[in-house]
């Protein structure tokens, strides 16, 4: 198994809009990423705090690197990042302070 990483720190207040970027919407489907062959799963999660930054960490599981690989470089995921360079997105919004990716591989 593979899994895909990305931690976002943010500041106090702004999770939710990380994480309205990637929850699903009631009645709303499986995602591209969703149907994609080799994809297991995906969990979201919050660093509890009371006061300051805040944390989200995406974890996508990937039955192997080789599936996730065929994700990055498909149509489908190239398009959806050309599509929001369009609609004139930035690529980090101000309240994100730091976003890290790292890949691992599952031993056990």
């Amino acid at each position: 198994m593979f899994v895909q990483m990305r931690r976002w720190t943010v500041t106090e207040g702004n999770s939710d809009k990380v994480l309205e970027r990637f929850k699903k919407k009631p009645g709303q489907g499986p995602s591209l990423v969703e149907q994609r062959e080799g994809f297991l799963g995906r969990e979201l999660l919050v660093k509890k705090v009371r006061r300051g930054e805040e944390e989200v960490v995406m974890m996508v599981r990937w039955e192997s690197e080789e599936a996730w690989k065929a994700w990055e470089k498909s149509p489908e995921h190239i398009a959806g990042h050309k599509a929001k360079l369009k609609e004139g997105k930035p690529e980090k919004p101000a309240y994100i302070l730091n976003m890290e990716h790292a890949n691992y591989i599952v031993v056990e």
